[in-house]
């Protein structure tokens, strides 16, 4: 097995199901929880597990909107810092001709209505773009509303079969972040009172990354109770940096889709 490489369960949301191993031991440890996971009672994984290549580049996310298969509404964004589990924690918008063009190809294919949106990787060393993951829905569409598209608007129209024209493109360079997710970021990675308290006054300064940066979650100034989760959040954190692991990994999930679900749901019996 060549590293650095991924590794994946054949269903994993919230980014579960995903290991990073960039050697011997990473690839040790992820074979340890597979094997707790998703092992048979007669010693084999319960369903597959994919092994791909590590490819050097920038994380974008991109979504659409499709009435009857028309593409009337796109939006793309980069990662410019992780968070917790590799969601975005600060992101910028881009334009992205190409990456639209093949949107619009799927979803005419497919007769698509509805939201669509697509994970990808710029590489390092070329301009395509290498689509890695697709959900049928808007993720996180605040980056796209204050970039001046308002894809959450146009969706409920198109639900209610109203005829409705494309949006314009959206503005490049907007950037938002998420407090929450930067420092549950910041303390995944290994970071110290000191580093996560570092964090919390760039936040409240909108100094550094978050100069002409809004916040997408938690807006205090427009919401003064989503101050609480953040507090709580922080304070946590600072009391044991570790947790952010904890919280990554198990912190959420128990309605989360996973395979047993799945194979519930198709039982001929299932009601």
């Amino acid at each position: 097995m060549k590293f650095p490489a991924i590794i994946k369960t054949s269903v994993g949301t919230a980014s579960r199901g995903i290991w990073f191993v960039s050697s011997e031991a990473d690839l040790e440890a992820a074979l340890q929880e597979l094997s707790a996971q998703h092992l048979s009672a007669n010693g084999a994984f319960v369903d597959e597990v994919c092994v791909q290549e590590w490819v050097a580049g920038t994380t974008e996310k991109a979504q659409a909107v499709f009435c009857h298969g028309k593409l009337i509404g796109f939006h793309a964004y980069r990662q410019i810092a992780a968070g917790a589990g590799g969601w975005e924690a600060i992101k910028q918008s881009v334009s992205r001709p190409q990456v639209r063009a093949h949107l619009a190809a799927i979803g005419e294919k497919l007769a698509w209505h509805g939201a669509l949106s697509v994970d990808y990787v710029m590489p390092d060393d070329s301009a395509t773009p290498l689509l890695i993951d697709c959900n049928p829905r808007l993720v996180e569409p605040m980056n796209a509303y204050l970039a001046g598209a308002d894809l959450v608007g146009l969706l409920l129209r198109v639900s209610q079969d109203e005829v409705t024209a494309a949006l314009p493109e959206s503005r490049a360079g907007a950037r938002t972040h998420l407090a929450m997710q930067v420092l549950l970021g910041c303390a995944s990675r290994g970071g110290t009172r000191r580093d996560i308290l570092c964090e919390c006054w760039r936040l409240l300064t909108g100094a550094g990354p978050y100069a002409d940066s809004a916040e997408e979650l938690t807006p205090v100034r427009l919401d003064w109770l989503s101050a609480v989760p953040l507090a709580m959040t922080a304070t946590l954190l600072l009391i044991a940096p570790k947790l952010a692991v904890r919280l990554a990994r198990g912190g959420w999930g128990a309605h989360l889709l996973d395979l047993g679900s799945i194979r519930l749901i198709a039982r001929e019996d299932f009601r």
